[in-house]
This record gives C-alpha cells, sequence and structure tokens, in this order.
C-alpha cells in the first residue's frame, strides 16, 4: 500500500517562498503521476500541479504558472512543491497525490493514495 507523508508548511508572509516535501513508500514502480493538490476552507479541492511518471512533463492550474515548481526524486522517493512569491490566496491546506496513470491529469478521481495533508498559511 502507498503511503505518502507531507511536510514543510507553516505561516509565512506574502512574498515569501517555501517547499512542500512528500515521502513516497510502499510503491513498487515509478511509472505513475503525482500531483499536488490543495484545499482552502469552504472550498472544494483543487489541482495544484502535476508531475508525469519520468518528471519530462509538468502541469500547473493557472493561479500557480510561473511561481510555483514540482519536481520529483525517485532514486529517495520524494515529490516536492517550491512554491514563490506567496498570496494570501494560496492559503490551504495541501496534499500530496499519487495517481492511476503516467499522466499528470488534473481530475483528482486520477489519483489513488493521498497523504494527510500539509497547512500553508500566506499573511498579507
Amino acid at each position: 500500500q502507498v503511503q505518502l507523508t507531507e511536510s514543510g508548511g507553516g505561516l509565512v508572509q506574502a512574498g515569501d517562498s517555501l517547499r512542500l516535501s512528500c515521502t513516497v513508500s510502499g510503491r513498487t514502480s515509478n511509472y505513475y503521476a503525482m500531483a499536488w493538490f490543495r484545499q482552502a476552507p469552504g472550498k472544494d479541492r483543487e489541482f495544484v500541479g502535476g508531475i508525469n511518471w519520468n518528471g519530462d512533463t509538468t502541469s500547473y492550474t493557472d493561479s500557480v504558472q510561473g511561481r510555483f515548481i514540482i519536481s520529483r526524486d525517485d532514486a529517495n522517493n520524494m515529490l516536492y512543491l517550491q512554491m514563490n512569491s506567496l498570496k494570501p490566496g494560496d492559503t490551504a491546506v495541501y496534499y500530496c497525490a499519487s495517481g492511476i496513470s503516467t499522466y499528470p491529469f488534473r481530475d483528482a478521481d486520477r489519483y489513488d493514495s493521498w497523504g494527510q495533508g500539509t497547512q500553508v498559511t500566506v499573511s498579507a
């Protein structure tokens, strides 16, 4: 069974940077996409960014394009999200997800394993 554990969240000011990490365990192959989702209070969970199985294709939601960078290190079973120029609107719980396909689809139902989430709070 795949287990995902996020870390790196916290309270920062607008304009600051944070790097989220996700530790992956229990997966028997690397032929799967991974992604970050987030959920703000009172809102639905939304796709933030995804990366395909070999790291050469990434996808981002428009609101973070150019500010966030997703990357994976399969040798060390890690997924990362570098978040720059953070805004108060980025405040949410961020979740790491492991996909059932090799392509980073934006639909949550394309992912079958989820972490417990890490809180990111950006103050104005």
